[in-house]
């Protein structure tokens, strides 16, 4: 039977948060941002494994207490410098077989909820290429030069913006890291093999903490949430 496995790859230092403490540790509601993702995923009923692949040298994750999710919740120290390394070698390191599904969901996206993930799996999981949530592109969008003077406006029509989780075969998703080198999301990747992902409609809570600004924000929603 087919599984479903999530990876969470969590090896960066999130640099532009301006920060000492790696951006998955910095506190949040109450705990580290990385535990609110790990928190949805592992309470997934259809995610067997959730992989947590960090830094061979990380000596931050076991200050935490995650007993609460047993052996669901699994930690690869393995990460690589570039994002698509860290997933690349949590894909080694895991030996799943190739047609389980994993999804690939980033730590610092605190405020994904389980109506995303039971979207995005029902959706695809008999799709024969596997897709994202993404939302489309709400805002005017300019293209600018390196002295940050509009060239143009982009036509936004068509264009999304994409999220996590992004849900593929291990198989499919380890040969498209293996053969395209480094990219920014799992997706392109795939999309480099000659294929084309889905796109799966998310919503804006599901955003990327990557300013000091969006701690507040994401503060706020998980607060409401637990409200």
């Amino acid at each position: 039977m087919t599984e479903f496995h999530a990876l969470v790859p969590a090896a960066g230092s999130g640099a532009r948060m301006g920060q000492e403490l790696p951006k998955q540790y910095l506190p949040l509601a109450g705990q580290p941002m990385i535990a609110h993702a790990l928190n949805t995923l592992c309470a997934s009923p259809d995610i067997s494994t959730v992989f947590v692949v960090l830094a061979p040298g990380d000596e931050l994750f076991h200050n935490h207490d995650w007993s609460r999710f047993g052996d669901k919740l699994q930690t690869l120290y393995c990460g690589g410098e570039l994002r698509s390394d860290t997933v690349r070698n949590g894909l080694i390191a895991s030996e799943l077989e190739p047609d389980d599904w994993v999804l690939v969901h980033d730590a610092a996206r605190p405020c994904l909820t389980q109506a995303h993930l039971a979207r995005l799996i029902a959706d695809l999981r008999n799709d024969e290429v596997g897709g994202i949530l993404a939302i489309p592109a709400a805002d005017t969008l300019k293209r600018a030069d390196e002295h940050q003077r509009i060239l143009r406006t982009e036509n936004r029509e068509q264009l999304w913006q994409a999220q996590t989780p992004q849900m593929f075969r291990a198989g499919l998703l380890a040969q498209a890291l293996q053969q395209a080198g480094s990219f920014t999301d799992e997706s392109s990747a795939v999309e480099a093999l000659g294929l084309q992902p889905k796109l799966v409609i998310g919503d804006t809570s599901n955003f990327k903490v990557t300013y000091p600004q969006d701690m507040l924000l994401a503060e706020l929603l998980l607060t409401q949430r637990e409200k």
